[in-house]
């Protein structure tokens, strides 16, 4: 038994030692500083938008001891996802773990540096699930739930399996007293959209709604039980250039069904900017379709 648990020490701490090399100390805040990914070789560091409070005069701490300046590329706190350029190269990043592997039970390690030496907690997968939308509509591909403790300046570190390949960034924002990690999928997503545009583009309607039950005959026309009853529409938004008011009921965005607030927000999706798109309403108790061109949420 000795040997077994002498074994998996030496494993883990290996482990931790050749992942370190990925993790670096982030200081976009006045206290304590935060970690981050080491996303690509010249200079991407992916971290937790939420430890990044201003956008110039940010520090990034290196494995091999030196700190070098940082700019803010982009951010989206829907995600609390923040990425930034390091005046650096030669890095080296993360590989990515395979989900497939990932189950509950299995043994992973957060990692952090908020000072000048790598630390690291160990726990279990807690739960895993399907794709989720956080609080700000932010669209996660995986809901992946640890037991690590996550310590002061762990927020925007690595989460690794139990071979040092990143499953994702360990955040405490986005679900209080859970800890949670954004999927490799997800920071893959956001970091190529605020590398590329600076932003995450969102679609916008201009509307404010609630859900409602619908008639029975509208049930069974539509196969749906609810839609989003319009109870305000914004000056000179999408929604009101399109004709749509008080009163009106979505019940379809682009051919795809609308049953509630979240299914709006999941088809507001940042390609359907500037197109022009079928929205499927309930007016006067009759089914129609009115074209709608989606604007950007600021």
């Amino acid at each position: 038994m000795s040997n077994v648990l002498t074994d998996l020490s030496d494993t883990l701490a290996n482990t931790v030692a050749a992942a370190g090399a990925g993790v670096v100390r982030v200081e976009g805040r006045r206290r304590i500083p935060a970690t981050g990914i080491v996303w690509s070789a010249d200079g991407l560091i992916v971290t937790a938008h939420h430890v990044v409070s201003r956008d110039e005069n940010i520090q990034i701490g290196l494995p091999d001891g030196r700190s070098v300046n940082a700019e803010l590329v982009g951010r989206d706190p829907a995600t609390d996802t923040a990425v930034l350029r390091a005046e650096a190269d030669g890095l080296t990043p993360f590989t990515e773990s395979n989900k497939q592997e990932l189950g509950v039970g299995n043994l992973v390690l957060a990692l952090g540096r908020p000072g000048k030496t790598v630390q690291a907690t160990l726990g279990i997968v807690s739960a895993l699930g399907d794709g989720w939308r956080t609080r700000l509509g932010g669209q996660v591909d995986r809901y992946l739930q640890t037991d690590v403790v996550m310590y002061p300046g762990f927020s925007g570190g690595p989460l690794v399996d139990a071979h040092g390949r990143l499953a994702g960034m360990n955040t405490s924002a986005l679900m209080g007293g859970v800890s949670l990690a954004i999927p490799t999928a997800t920071l893959a997503r956001v970091a190529d959209a605020l590398a590329r545009d600076g932003r995450m583009k969102r679609g916008f309607l201009g509307v404010s709604t609630q859900r409602v039950k619908l008639p029975d005959d509208l049930r069974e026309q539509l196969a749906q039980k609810s839609g989003l009853l319009i109870v305000s529409t914004e000056s000179g938004s999408p929604a009101s250039a399109a004709g749509l008011t008080l009163g009106d009921t979505i019940v379809t965005l682009d051919n795809e069904k609308v049953r509630d607030h979240d299914d709006l927000l999941a088809l507001l999706t940042g390609d359907r900017v500037g197109t022009a798109v079928p929205v499927g309403i309930v007016r006067g108790g009759q089914v129609q379709q009115v074209q709608v061109t989606i604007g950007e949420r600021a």
